[in-house]
């Protein structure tokens, strides 16, 4: 026996995301995950190897804020440029299909039922879909079968880089604040324990928005945070004892 479903009832699914702008929010909460995640492995691996060459507080400091803000500028002018040439990319692709549209409606139409057709719907169902979707919102309509893009919603480029270069701020304050406030005889190991908590829990976090599974990422995360620091924290003190 077999049970329906009452409106309220959770369906197999409904933890999935179905909506556009659901996906949408949780990539750019994944960017900021990621974001913050290389800050936290990069001014690490920057405090932790000058901490490995001198036990000078104003020193790491120093290094640490130099690095986070370096950082974050370069997190947020790539994301800009990276963005600003997709959506460039974009908005070229929507002129074209819009002048398309314009200049031979027709084949247009025929494209777009094909591609129904493609997809495995009948000929006659393919067209009637997009003689309908045509007559509602032509551009959008071939924007989104043709290309993948939606017309009202293509990506700021101002909003990814300010949220890249804050994301990768607050995950830099966190190895940077620590190696500062503890002591110098533990400041390193402290940092290191800090910076693996904080980096399995950004892996975890990715995970999950991603849907995949948690143990592997958090692993990797973990694994390449603490190898950066170790390689580091070397490489600092050899420096620090040819120089000294």
């Amino acid at each position: 026996m077999t049970s329906e479903l009452r409106p309220g009832d959770i369906g197999p699914h409904d933890d999935e995301p179905h909506d556009d702008s659901i996906r949408d929010r949780l990539n750019w909460l994944r960017a900021a995950v990621l974001g913050a995640n290389d800050g936290i492995v990069s001014t690490a691996g920057i405090v932790v190897g000058v901490a490995g060459a001198t036990t000078d507080r104003s020193a790491i400091l120093v290094a640490g804020v130099a690095g986070l803000v370096a950082g974050a500028f370069s997190m947020g002018a790539g994301e800009y440029v990276s963005v600003s040439t997709q959506s460039d990319s974009e908005k070229a692709l929507l002129a074209k299909e819009r002048r398309e549209l314009e200049e031979d409606p027709e084949d247009e139409l025929a494209e777009l039922a094909q591609i129904y057709v493609d997809k495995g719907l009948s000929p006659a169902l393919a067209a009637q879909v997009a003689e309908e979707l045509t007559a509602h919102d032509a551009l959008a309509a071939h924007a989104e079968a043709e290309l993948g893009i939606d017309p009202d919603d293509l990506t700021n480029a101002w909003h990814a880089a300010w949220a890249s270069m804050l994301s990768f701020t607050l995950g830099a304050l966190l190895p940077l604040l620590t190696i500062v406030l503890v002591v110098a005889d533990l400041r390193v190991p402290v940092t290191m324990v800090a910076v693996a908590a904080a980096l399995a829990l950004t892996g975890w976090t990715s995970a999950r928005l991603g849907y995949g599974p948690t143990r592997p990422a958090v692993l990797r995360n973990v694994g390449g945070g603490v190898l950066a620091m170790v390689v580091t924290f070397a490489v600092g003190s050899l420096l620090g004892t040819a120089v000294g």
